[in-house]
C-alpha cells in the first residue's frame, strides 16, 4: 500500500477555538496594567513570585516549599503547602456594595480583629499598605473617592486642631486633573468591577502549575514530622 504524501505543517497546526474572554487571556502584566490604569502606582510593584496574589488579598503569602521526613528511615520527601484561599463575600460601608474577592484565611481573622474591610485596606502603617497587594491597592484607592472616607478625615484634622485641607484633584497618572475628570476615572473603575450588585476582586479559576506527575505532590503527614 503506498504511503501519503506528509502534509504541510500549516493544515496540521490549526489554532483551537477558545471562548476565554479578552481580558482574561492577556497574560498577567498585561492584565495588571489594563486593570490599574486609572489607578495611582503601587509603591510596592506586583508580586514576581505568585502571581494570583495580584488580584486577591493573600497578606504577602505564597507557596512554602519544604520536606516531609519518614520518623522510620528519615527520607525526605518534598512537597509544598498553599495558602488558604477562599472566595468571600464582604460589606463595604464606604461603598455600601457587597464585595467578592478572593482572601485568605489569615487576613479574614485580621479583618475581624481591625473591625471589617474598610478599616483594613484603609490602614496606615507601611506592612498594611504592602499586605493589600496590587488588589488591595485598587480597592483602597476606589474607597478614598467616597463622600464618607473623605468626611472621616476631615473629622480626624478637625480633633487634631489642624485646619482644613484643601483638596487637590489629582489624576491616575499624579498630575492635576479637573473634578469632571476624576469622575470620569471613577466611572470606568466602576463600570470594570461592577457585575450585578456585587464588585468582583480577583480571578474566578486559580492559576495551575505545570509539574510532573508524583513530583513534589501533597501527602497527608500521618505518623510523620515535617521539617522546615
Amino acid at each position: 500500500m503506498p504511503l501519503l504524501p506528509p502534509s504541510h505543517p500549516s493544515f496540521t497546526q490549526l489554532r483551537s477555538f477558545t471562548c476565554t474572554a479578552r481580558t482574561l487571556a492577556k497574560s498577567t502584566k498585561q492584565r495588571l496594567k489594563f486593570e490599574h490604569s486609572a489607578v495611582p502606582e503601587y509603591p510596592y510593584g506586583p508580586s514576581q513570585v505568585y502571581k494570583q496574589s495580584n488580584f486577591g488579598l493573600y497578606g504577602t503569602q505564597k507557596i512554602r516549599f519544604g520536606n516531609m521526613v519518614s520518623e522510620k528511615n528519615e527520607i525526605k520527601t518534598r512537597r509544598y503547602w498553599r495558602p488558604n484561599v477562599h472566595s468571600k463575600r464582604l460589606w463595604s460601608e464606604a461603598l455600601q456594595a457587597y464585595i467578592r474577592l478572593r482572601i485568605t484565611t489569615r487576613v479574614l481573622r485580621t479583618l475581624d480583629k481591625v473591625g471589617g474591610l474598610d478599616e483594613y485596606l484603609l490602614g496606615e502603617k507601611a506592612g498594611r499598605i504592602k499586605e493589600l497587594g496590587m488588589g488591595g491597592w485598587k480597592l483602597r484607592w476606589r474607597i478614598m473617592q467616597t463622600e464618607a472616607v473623605k468626611e472621616r478625615f476631615r473629622k480626624q484634622r478637625e480633633l487634631m486642631g489642624l485646619p482644613p485641607k484643601e483638596e487637590v484633584l489629582q489624576g491616575s497618572d499624579g498630575m492635576l486633573a479637573t473634578a469632571e475628570q476624576v469622575e470620569d476615572e471613577i466611572k470606568q473603575f466602576d463600570e470594570d468591577l461592577q457585575k450585578g450588585q456585587d464588585v468582583d476582586i480577583g480571578e474566578e479559576v486559580e492559576e495551575q502549575i505545570s509539574v510532573d506527575e508524583g513530583f513534589m505532590s501533597e501527602e497527608p503527614p500521618s505518623r510523620e514530622k515535617v521539617l522546615l
